[in-house]
């Protein structure tokens, strides 16, 4: 995540994201990814620059917004925590371990914790599924996550 530069405002700098973007076909995904790459969230100050951009309504913008689980409105966590809800994962106890992380952190799915320090997502898949049930930390995955393993994880972040 790059920081914003405070010479430029919010709306120029969404201007040339968009103008970075404007040679591909259907720029919109690769527009939020990097608006979100470089603010952390994708807040409601973003969607009319990038609607007016993109010659679109600001409901289409928060449409693909809301309907992608990746892009976020707020920002997230230090660490982000992704437990695979997929079913081979669920098979080997994902879901208790997904209900033992929520506890851990005492946040649901898409919370942060109180210190910043985690975020908390489900994934459906990580191509594990030898390995199940499957979690990622940030961008690391890890295998055969139980109890035990997850406290660690789960310690390393700050949690």
């Amino acid at each position: 995540m790059r920081a914003l530069d405070p010479e430029a405002g919010l709306a120029d700098r969404i201007s040339e994201i968009c103008a970075d973007h404007a040679h591909l076909e259907g720029p919109l995904l690769p527009i939020l990814h990097a608006v979100q790459d470089e603010l952390g969230s994708l807040s409601e100050a973003v969607i009319a620059p990038i609607a007016e951009a993109l010659n679109i309504s600001r409901a289409e913008v928060h449409g693909v917004i809301s309907f992608y689980h990746d892009f976020r409105t707020e920002p997230a966590g230090r660490h982000i925590l992704k437990i695979c809800r997929a079913e081979a994962c669920q098979a080997m106890g994902a879901t208790a371990l997904a209900e033992t992380a929520k506890a851990r952190l005492g946040v649901d799915w898409h919370g942060t914790t109180g210190n910043g320090a985690v975020t908390l997502e489900p994934v459906y898949c990580l191509g594990l599924c030898a390995c199940g049930p499957a979690a990622m930390v940030d961008d690391r995955v890890v295998g055969r996550v139980d109890a035990g393993r997850l406290e660690d994880l789960l310690v390393e972040a700050g949690a």
